[in-house]
């Protein structure tokens, strides 16, 4: 006798389902799988980034987007990012954000393994994603992966110091690491250890 222990859903049961419950939630390609909150330094990261991608964009063709922006990465997973950018245009009502160029996480305690392992590799079998920048939130640090074009493996850089410029020439602009990391106080994350 054979049991199923996993029901695939489909992504359209997934957004039918999400539209319907509390929380936030993920789509692995199989379930929904609950996203865990962060720290306020995380939160404040991800507000600076956001403030300054808008305003370094504002009037281009490419657009930042937070965290209620999903994206679909391999095997029809749907991924909810810290923030995005695309040069494309979208439908407003769309669930999935099209040709995302860059693609930036804040990684808190809970989400280090995801961020830097799982994806890595889905945002990898995306064609469109050129650079995926993973910030840190108990200190400062980027690790940067980008690559030129098609399916070509990720090139690795760190940032780690608030003089160093992180670049994005995907989309035009240069953001010095101090910005994103403005008013976070790290003192607390060290002894929350």
């Amino acid at each position: 006798m054979n049991i199923s222990l996993r029901t695939s859903w489909t992504q359209d049961q997934f957004f039918a389902w999400d539209g319907h419950n509390e929380g936030r939630y993920e789509f692995d390609g199989f379930q929904p799988v609950a996203m865990t909150g962060g720290s306020l330094n995380h939160s404040l990261i991800i507000g600076n980034l956001l403030g300054t991608l808008r305003a370094r964009l504002a009037g281009a063709p490419c657009k930042p987007l937070g965290p209620d922006a999903g994206i679909e990465t391999i095997g029809s997973a749907v991924r909810y990012p810290d923030a995005v950018v695309t040069c494309s245009k979208f439908k407003g009502a769309a669930y999935t954000v099209p040709g995302v160029v860059v693609v930036f996480e804040v990684v808190s305690r809970r989400s280090g393994r995801t961020d830097r392992i799982i994806r890595v590799r889905e945002y990898a079998g995306v064609p469109s994603i050129r650079r995926y920048v993973i910030l840190e939130s108990t200190g400062i640090g980027l690790t940067v992966r980008h690559r030129d074009a098609g399916d070509q493996p990720w090139i690795v850089e760190t940032l780690k110091d608030t003089d160093d410029v992180l670049a994005l020439p995907e989309i035009g602009i240069e953001i010095p690491v101090g910005e994103l990391y403005a008013g976070v106080d790290f003192e607390d994350a060290a002894e929350a250890g």
